[in-house]
């Protein structure tokens, strides 16, 4: 099955209903001036560590700037191995504006 798309609402509900794994997948400064709680900063240089310590039975959201380059990085995890794969819509720019941060 490949990836999907979910909205900052269906994943803040599916967060409070299961364990869920995040990776953003945005340049180090951006993720260091603010990423979503738990979110593990995922990049070329730690893709091989960061995929042997993720539960691939726990749903994955992807998170980039605007949920562009998400969908092609879930696609990839997705065809990793990870049962449920999602590419956050909207990207950080929408969870961070319903954050009202």
């Amino acid at each position: 099955m490949a990836f999907q798309h979910i909205s900052v609402q269906d994943f803040k509900a599916l967060k409070e209903s299961q364990p869920v794994s995040v990776v953003d997948i945005r340049d180090k400064a951006s993720f260091l001036a603010g990423h979503i709680q738990d979110a593990i900063h995922l990049h070329q240089d730690n893709l091989d560590e960061v995929l042997l310590t993720l539960d691939m039975d726990h749903p994955l959201v992807v998170c980039c700037y605007h949920g562009n380059s998400s969908q092609s990085a879930a696609d990839f995890l997705n065809e990793r191995g990870f049962d449920t794969t999602y590419s956050l819509a909207g990207g950080y720019t929408a969870w961070s504006a319903e954050q009202g941060a």
